[in-house]
């Protein structure tokens, strides 16, 4: 397999568990505080890539470890704590519509601060196409009901993730282990969660833990949704360029849409088909490059 393709298979690897991660926070948000299930799930896979990737991080520089912060900051604590609260303001479809237009900042930002990647009309083609796909799925045939507090706390999410994805993009050139950075990453992510755990009032509530259906989704969301997958998502974006790889966040309500049908028994309206296939026709449409580009790349 080659490098490029890797770097695809990471990307969809990523989405794929991303995607379905809104069951298991569903069925924690029961028992836990968001920002619990948030410590938490960062504190396993914290945990989990030290063990399997225990070798220490040496030669820095301050402005590296800068960076580190800023990626932790914005991916790991600002990302999550932007979008549970949003949750709380907004409706959950407004959320998921506004949070799918990352690519969009993540393109213009890429384009700004590294000059690296151009930005191709082909891109924004597929963006407009993707975000009719994305609204059909998320409204499916409802009016949608603007709440500007959590909508403006949506949008902030989705440009802190597009932050996120230019910092790893440059993090990435560092020569680091993708783990080791990622645990970096990781770890000032989990210091700046901590103001928020006392203003949230969190408590450990060891109780808990003893129910396998929490202990589960918990491990699911620390070892899968974190661990893994920043480390395959990070590995992507090394591959293939922060903006190649914030396209795959178009197939979120699409795998949202095919596990709720498998898994909650939900059905499959006319109207979430054809969102459906416009999010990933869009995603084609953005990723597609012509033979001239192609041969112009070789």
């Amino acid at each position: 397999m080659s490098k490029k393709a890797t770097g695809h298979l990471a990307a969809l690897v990523t989405i794929l568990i991303w995607g379905t991660t809104f069951i298991s926070t569903k069925v924690l948000l029961v028992d836990f505080e968001p920002i619990e299930i948030l410590f938490f799930r960062f504190i396993l896979g914290f945990l989990a890539l030290l063990i399997v990737y225990p070798h220490r991080m040496k030669g820095t520089t301050k402005r590296q470890e800068a960076i580190f912060a800023a990626a932790g900051l914005c991916g790991v604590c600002l990302y999550y704590l932007l979008e549970n609260i949003a949750l709380t303001y907004t409706m959950a479809s407004n959320v998921g519509v506004i949070i799918s237009i990352a690519p969009f900042f993540t393109a213009m930002l890429t384009h700004l601060f590294t000059k690296e990647e151009k930005l191709r009309a082909n891109f924004f083609i597929g963006f407009v196409v993707a975000m009719i796909g994305i609204c059909l799925i998320s409204f499916n045939g409802a009016n949608m009901q603007l709440n500007p507090i959590g909508d403006l706390l949506a949008v902030a999410a989705a440009v802190v993730w597009a932050c996120y994805s230019v910092l790893t993009r440059k993090i990435s050139r560092f020569g680091y282990h993708t783990i080791q950075t990622t645990r970096r990453v990781f770890a000032y992510g989990i210091i700046f969660m901590i103001p928020a755990l006392f203003l949230f009032d969190c408590r450990i509530g060891a109780e808990r833990f003893a129910n396998p259906v929490c202990l589960g989704n918990l491990i699911f969301l620390g070892l899968g949704a974190s661990a893994l997958c920043f480390v395959t998502w990070n590995m992507a974006v090394k591959v293939l360029g922060a903006v190649k790889t914030s396209i795959y966040i178009y197939l979120v309500p699409v795998i949202t849409v095919v596990t709720s049908a498998l898994i909650l028994k939900e059905k499959v309206t006319v109207m979430s088909g054809i969102g459906t296939v416009l999010a990933l026709i869009g995603l084609f449409l953005s990723e597609y490059r012509g033979r001239t580009q192609k041969q112009e790349a070789i």
